[in-house]
């Protein structure tokens, strides 16, 4: 199993001493409480915790979803804050790819359009993107429902389109949301085996915010959350696995 790099000339993300807050005063929820971390290039990464812990607001910040109340996200050295909102925009579309626990594909499409629509918003032909959405449909499995609608797909197969959206623009970055919540053990599985697959061979960095366990065997470091604050990181190779818990976490 590969290791992240630490070289500082591979740092895709810094996150520095980020806090963010809901509300005001003695009112305020720190939902963030200063975390500072980097992420490599081409790693696939782990945020885990539990409900609350703030893994989903972290998520956000690194997304461009949403902006600290204090510290600074950086993608490729730019300062996320520092972008307006076409700017920002932009960085959503070229840089990076979302995949989400409800899928969130177009109903009324079918896979390739759904499949094909970021990549008109980026400017390319009708003709390439459909071209280049085929071939992305049939490296994720899909070569033979480019022409269905959702309901006419299982949840696994809703789940592949997702993917193979969140690719369509080549993206430095895939951000998955819970991407197995919704899916069965096996389908969970060949998922998460999917986007290992991606980062293998596309060289893509994976940022994963779940509570699935099964992510521990693909991802090269586990972010622990707890409280708004960074618990621990741990590289793969030092968990301690055992039957009911993982180094003290139980699951």
């Amino acid at each position: 199993m590969p290791t992240a790099p630490h070289n500082r000339n591979d740092i895709v993300v810094r996150v520095l001493d980020v806090k963010r807050y809901y509300g005001e005063g003695d009112a305020a929820t720190k939902a963030l409480d200063g975390i500072s971390l980097d992420i490599y290039r081409g790693e696939y990464l782990s945020i885990m915790g539990p409900s609350g812990s703030g893994k989903s607001t972290l998520f956000n910040m690194i997304g461009g979803i949403d902006s600290p109340t204090e510290g600074m996200v950086f993608m490729d050295e730019i300062d996320m804050a520092q972008l307006d909102s076409y700017e920002l925009a932009w960085m959503r579309c070229h840089k990076i790819g979302y995949i989400f626990q409800s899928y969130n594909i177009l109903p009324v499409l079918t896979a390739l359009e759904n499949v094909s629509l970021p990549m008109v918003f980026a400017g390319m032909s009708a003709d390439d993107a459909r071209e280049k959405s085929a071939e992305i449909l049939r490296k994720v499995g899909l070569g033979d429902r480019l022409f269905h609608r959702p309901f006419e797909l299982s949840g696994g197969q809703q789940q592949r389109v997702a993917v193979a959206r969140a690719i369509a623009n080549d993206p430095v970055i895939i951000l998955a949301d819970e991407p197995t919540a919704n899916l069965d053990v096996d389908t969970g599985r060949e998922m998460i085996e999917l986007l290992l697959h991606l980062k293998e061979t596309e060289g893509v960095t994976i940022i994963s915010a779940t509570h699935d366990m099964k992510m521990l065997d693909v991802s090269d470091r586990i972010l622990w959350i707890r409280d708004g604050r960074v618990d621990k990181m741990q590289n793969r190779e030092d968990l301690s696995i055992r039957v009911g818990g993982i180094d003290g976490e139980h699951v």
